[in-house]
């Protein structure tokens, strides 16, 4: 690579950078409930992180956290780690990816995705249900062994092995998937069609968009 287009390049990633810290979060009217922050892992240590936006290890080739934390609003941690305890007698446990999410990232992450892969990510003129704290990214992991359950298609995936309703993949993949969705329905989140990872608590709307970093919460 030649140093003028690595300048470029480097150009471009700053420039993508600094209109996402300069724009602003959508305008919203409340009234909301004040927000309620919980750290996963303090409320119930067995829940497991893989939080790859603090690795460059993503979509997006980058560290988009400082830190490799996972936050809800207190209601949907609390659900999650019922979620969590019903899990162990069946040897699984959950593996969280991520949590809530600075609307800042959103919008990084909206302006590197391409016109024809959107549907995979949130549009931040609306805000994502990340940003208000009630959306979390999760599998499965064996508690023996520790590893992720191997599902129809992998986490961040832009294409249809992320669907839902995708009939491909083994029977035990698509099992494991079905078991996921069926234990966090229980417990009031819904799936995001698009994405078989990705779960909406029952009460987002109650919660306003948010755009705190995590080295301060």
């Amino acid at each position: 690579m030649t140093s003028r287009l690595f300048l470029h390049l480097w150009l471009a990633c700053c420039l993508s950078i600094f209109s996402s810290c300069a724009a602003r979060p959508p305008h919203e009217t409340g009234p909301f409930q004040s927000a309620d922050l919980v750290e996963l892992q303090k409320l119930d240590p067995t829940i497991r992180l893989d939080i790859r936006y603090a690795t460059a290890q993503n979509f997006m080739g980058r560290v988009l956290y400082p830190q490799a934390r996972a936050f809800l609003q207190r209601p949907a941690a609390e659900a999650l780690a019922q979620v969590n305890a019903e899990l162990r007698p069946l040897g699984y446990g959950l593996l969280v990816f991520d949590g809530y999410r600075p609307w800042r990232i959103t919008k990084q992450m909206w302006d590197h995705t391409p016109a024809d892969k959107k549907e995979f990510v949130a549009d931040p003129r609306k805000g994502s249900r990340h940003n208000r704290g009630c959306a979390v990214d999760l599998t499965l992991c064996d508690l023996v062994t520790g590893r992720e359950i191997e599902m129809p298609g992998a986490y961040d995936e832009m294409s249809p092995r992320s669907y839902v309703a995708y009939a491909g993949g083994t029977p035990v993949q698509r099992a494991t998937r079905d078991l996921l969705r069926v234990r966090m329905e229980a417990h009031g989140f819904t799936v995001l069609p698009a994405e078989w990872w990705h779960y909406d608590f029952k009460d987002w709307k109650a919660y306003p968009i948010q755009d705190i970093p995590f080295e301060k919460l």
